[in-house]
């Protein structure tokens, strides 16, 4: 009888397939593994960038604070012509050094006088031929003056007209308040509900929650109506309406919707 020993190619395959099947037997889980790895690499695929914007709304609001004014500024000032340069200056400087008197006689703190323009310029004149010739010279001078106590701002206007006479010029008055901060903080908080409401409103609307601030801005404030008003002083005392001063302020604010 004769026996055939296997070749070496065949017994390296046999070694080969019984580790392979071994492999697999000793694990047990390795093929399921294998079968539920695609399952397991979608699951835990990042959201697209769509799906993790949250929904926001953008709104604005506007809120309005108003009070009685505490400070009148008076624009005012001295004007004097002459016939040459030097004597309309002369002139301009007595009739602004006789202002700045009345102003420290009605107590008016010298902080609260201000110079704002000083002027001399030729006064042209012009013949039957149409031709420009200089006839004389103007100097003036223009004041800005606080009145902190409003009540004598017509007192002030009318006693400065009586000492200059013709060479006073009353420009005008704006009524207004001397710390308008809380002002301001009032007319803020009017603005922040106001878009805080419409934010609310409009998350209903649409089937949503309001959810957190995402941003807050706050435009510049303003004040609509402030109380400038030209006066002609004739007498002492000179009738004023002060009224109220308004400060309006707008936000613009996003919120989430959930």
């Amino acid at each position: 009888m004769t026996t055939r020993r296997p070749s070496a190619t065949r017994t390296v395959r046999l070694l080969a397939a019984t580790a392979v099947l071994g492999g697999l037997l000793a694990t047990g889980t390795a093929a399921p593994a294998l079968a539920a790895a695609p399952a397991a690499a979608f699951a835990r695929t990042a959201p697209s960038a769509a799906d993790q914007e949250a929904a926001t709304v953008t709104v604005s609001g506007t809120g309005r604070a108003s009070s009685a004014p505490d400070l009148a500024i008076l624009s005012i000032g001295v004007e004097a012509t002459r016939a040459t340069a030097k004597e309309a200056m002369a002139a301009q400087s007595a009739a602004a050094k006789t202002l700045l008197d009345v102003l420290r006689e009605q107590r008016i703190a010298e902080r609260d006088v201000r110079t704002d323009s000083l002027s001399l310029a030729p006064v042209y004149t012009q013949n039957a031929q149409g031709e420009s010739k200089v006839t004389g010279y103007q100097a003036g001078q223009a004041f800005s003056v606080k009145v902190r106590d409003i009540d004598r701002t017509g007192q002030v206007v009318g006693a400065v007209n009586e000492a200059t006479r013709d060479a006073a010029r009353i420009n005008g008055v704006v009524f207004d308040v001397a710390d308008p901060s809380a002002l301001r903080a009032r007319a803020r908080e009017a603005a922040f509900r106001d878009a805080y409401d419409k934010a609310t409103q409009h998350a209903r609307l649409s089937g949503h929650r309001l959810g957190r601030l995402v941003s807050l801005s706050e435009g510049e404030s303003v004040r609509p109506g402030s109380g400038a008003a030209g006066v002609a002083a004739e007498e002492t005392g000179v009738p004023l309406a002060p009224g109220e001063i308004e400060e309006q302020v707008t936000v613009s604010a996003v919120f989430e919707l959930l």
